[in-house]
């Protein structure tokens, strides 16, 4: 498989250098319903004066309702509505970019939540099976050696 594109970060507008730098100082910010990419803007100024040169964002794309964490990404290529609009982040880019500061944005494809029905491309997959177009990104083992179930998905939920 090769490099995945992210709808997301596709058009951020001429303004906008994506050129890569070393961070020297980083500071994490946890996105969620309670700490939101409106709320982060006014804290640039003041981690600005910290010496913080890029902040470290946990995952913002949807995710599971009520996600506190953003690993359980439901679709790569949307804004959690919980966390802000487009327009919202665009803010924060432009905010950070007037202190100088980077974003490093954590996000880990193969953390998508499959727990819920908010997962279109997983509820594809569960559907179609090895057919679906997003079958591919998932790690299934469809030619398992368990008698019954070859091309079968085994799906282990934790409570």
């Amino acid at each position: 498989m090769g490099p995945v594109s992210c709808e997301v970060f596709e058009d951020l507008g001429p303004d906008h250098s994506m050129a890569p730098s070393i961070p020297r100082a980083t500071y994490r910010w946890q996105f969620h319903a309670g700490f939101t990419f409106r709320q982060a803007i006014p804290l640039v100024k003041y981690l600005d004066q910290l010496g913080i040169s890029h902040v470290y964002a946990s995952p913002f794309f949807r995710a599971n309702p009520g996600t506190t964490h953003g690993y359980d990404v439901s679709n790569p290529n949307e804004f959690n509505a919980e966390i802000g609009t487009r327009a919202d982040f665009e803010e924060l880019v432009a905010e950070l970019d007037r202190h100088a500061m980077g974003l490093v944005v954590d996000f880990v494809p193969n953390h998508m939540g499959i727990g819920d029905a908010t997962n279109d491309w997983w509820m594809d997959v569960l559907e179609h099976g090895q057919a679906s177009p997003y079958a591919h990104f998932f790690e299934i083992e469809w030619d398992t050696l368990k008698p019954g179930r070859k091309g079968k998905v085994l799906y282990p939920i934790l409570a």
